[in-house]
């Protein structure tokens, strides 16, 4: 590989190869169509090996650098439900729920996560290139390092202004905030997959917001790294469960084409 190419910017020779099934565009498209933000449950439990794939689902998303920044707690404990209803504000899309999850981001678990990856690498009879290896020994803790007190972010920070001067460079994540971002960005997509998966199986689900963070971290025994992203009610969604139709402004306000 030439001193002008990068993982970023060459394909790698892979011998690796997968079939492409066909897929149903209108059934997906009545899934995502379907998915509503449901409000009231029917007291209808959800079988526990349905619950199972829609979790194997979510946990396909796509994510940044295969690096898999997310937890899922399924709170089946009938007192800690209780305790993490009260921390939804005892609202009807948590009050009704049949399964309850809190989704967390983290942020520490990077290392860890990369040096799976190698392990595994490793591990397999035909070895990846040796740009993969690269990218999650040096590249990876080079991008997502901060070092005591945010030193090495701050370094980085200025060497990337410099060096983005002269040519594309990642300019994050380059302090903690940057780096809860990054991790919440691929849990967010994991959380995507978790409720079309439910509606795919014919259930329903509530993103919700509206929670007391703090007793929730308390109440799961998170660690100080980690970051709700949000909790997802599920269950089969009663007649009055949808408040309202579905509001969606104008295509044109949110999707700007660039042709000049």
């Amino acid at each position: 590989m030439s001193s002008d190419q990068t993982i970023f910017n060459s394909v790698p020779k892979f011998t690796y190869k997968e079939p492409v099934p066909e897929i149903n565009s209108e059934e997906f498209e009545k899934v995502v169509r379907s998915r509503r933000s449901v409000r009231v449950f029917k007291d209808t439990p959800i079988p526990e090996d349905i619950v199972n794939k829609c979790l194997d689902l979510a946990l396909i998303a796509p994510n940044s650098s295969n690096l898999q920044p997310w937890e899922f707690y399924w709170v089946r404990n009938k007192e800690k439900k209780q305790q993490l209803v009260k921390a939804c504000f005892s609202q009807p899309a948590a009050e009704t729920a049949q399964e309850l999850f809190v989704v967390v981001a983290r942020t520490k678990t990077w290392k860890r996560h990369a040096r799976q990856m190698l392990d595994l690498f490793h591990s397999q009879s035909t070895a990846p290139p040796k740009a993969v290896f690269h990218y999650y020994k040096k590249i990876v803790p080079m991008v997502y390092s901060l070092g005591f007190l945010n030193i090495l972010g701050f370094l980085k920070s200025i060497a990337f202004s410099v060096i983005g001067l002269f040519r594309p460079v990642p300019r994050e994540p380059v302090n903690k905030s940057e780096l809860k971002l990054w991790a919440v960005k691929s849990t967010a997509l994991a959380c995507e997959n978790l409720m079309l998966a439910f509606r795919a199986y014919g259930y329903d689900t509530c993103p919700m917001e509206g929670y007391d963070s703090k007793r929730i971290k308390k109440l799961l025994e998170l660690p100080k790294d980690a970051t709700v992203v949000m909790t997802i009610s599920a269950g089969v969604r009663d007649d009055k469960g949808v408040y309202g139709q579905q509001i969606r402004f104008s295509k044109n306000q949110f999707v700007k084409e660039v042709n000049t």
